[in-house]
């Protein structure tokens, strides 16, 4: 912030809205229902959660901020029954007042990982360095992956640093990639016990007897038909988003944004966070998307304010998260 001069912001917070693809048609009657076939759990009625569509844009740039973003790209080029390549990278981008950008941080990663239930690391590698990260090949990339990154490097996730968040948000932007599997027709490799899976409760999405849970089946949770993903990546400003691979099909992407800048004596934010789907043709489905914006005290950290809202959901419980 101090490196983006912190001027009081011109514009009043909500003034931009994040313009949004229409809803899907099927949002009309929002009533699942689910389908057991010989290849997938499908169900009825693409956007049960009456979803208002995604985003179809991504703010300006203010003077004065900091924007960080960040993308997580999970393929297996080496086919469906493959290995999982994940490649991550961010940057935080300073904007002056007077328009002047300075790259105030940036990381990337690379890691391959067997595509199974325990999902094991066979390659990692980070930049800037991890010393010692070497010693995570062969463990999870899941089951206490967060805390071996927190041994390794104590310190970090006080600092804020986009290597640490690409550490952080690894085990989720992988789990995303068993999407294409399920879009595939195959089943994640999860053995299925009797009773309801483990993750019941897990979060709005996962309420007991909710579409995912009671939809649950040998291969997975049920699937619904994602709605088309906008590009948010604007033409007229090639600084608005890092640099990063492109998109390949039977491929996955997790993709944040976060602006911070002052406006008076509060800091504000507006997050970005879309999870998505690329099919065997490279079409882009959005499966998650929120956007939350808040109010800070930049001195106490006090949140002030804060508000919530959704672009695409996979289940229809999962809208209940936005009080929360």
């Amino acid at each position: 912030w101090a490196t983006a001069g912190w001027p009081v912001s011109t514009a009043r917070p909500g003034s931009e809205p994040v313009e949004r693809a229409a809803p899907h048609p099927s949002t009309r009657e929002p009533t699942p229902v689910a389908v057991r076939s010989a290849t997938m759990t499908t169900v009825a009625e693409s956007q049960p959660s009456a979803s208002p569509g995604p985003a179809m844009s991504t703010p300006p740039r203010r003077s004065g901020s900091i924007r960080r973003t960040t993308t997580h790209d999970s393929s297996r080029p080496d086919g469906l029954d493959g290995p999982v390549h994940l490649l991550a990278c961010g940057r935080d981008l300073a904007t002056a007042a007077d328009g002047r950008t300075t790259v105030v941080d940036a990381a990337g990663l690379e890691l391959v990982a067997i595509s199974s239930i325990e999902v094991r690391i066979l390659e990692l590698s980070v930049d800037p360095v991890v010393a010692g990260i070497d010693s995570l090949v062969g463990a999870s990339a899941f089951a206490g992956f967060r805390r071996s990154v927190a041994e390794l490097i104590p310190d970090e996730r006080g600092s804020g640093s986009v290597r640490f968040q690409l550490l952080d948000d690894l085990p989720t932007a992988l789990m995303l990639s068993g999407r294409v599997l399920r879009a595939a027709g195959l089943g994640l490799g999860v053995p299925m016990k009797p009773g309801k899976p483990a993750n019941v409760d897990m979060c709005a999405g996962w309420i007991d007897d909710g579409v995912a849970v009671s939809g649950y089946s040998e291969k997975g949770p049920p699937l619904f038909p994602a709605p088309a993903a906008p590009p948010v990546e604007p033409d007229d400003d090639p600084l608005g988003w890092h640099e990063h691979p492109d998109a390949v099909p039977h491929s996955s992407r997790r993709r944040r944004r976060l602006d911070l800048w002052r406006d008076g004596e509060i800091a504000r934010n507006d997050c970005f966070f879309r999870d998505s789907h690329f099919d065997q043709d490279g079409l882009e489905g959005v499966v998650h998307e929120w956007t939350v914006r808040a109010a800070v005290d930049p001195r106490s950290l006090e949140v002030l304010t804060c508000e919530a809202g959704y672009g695409a959901l996979p289940f229809p419980e999962c809208p209940s998260a936005v009080p929360s």
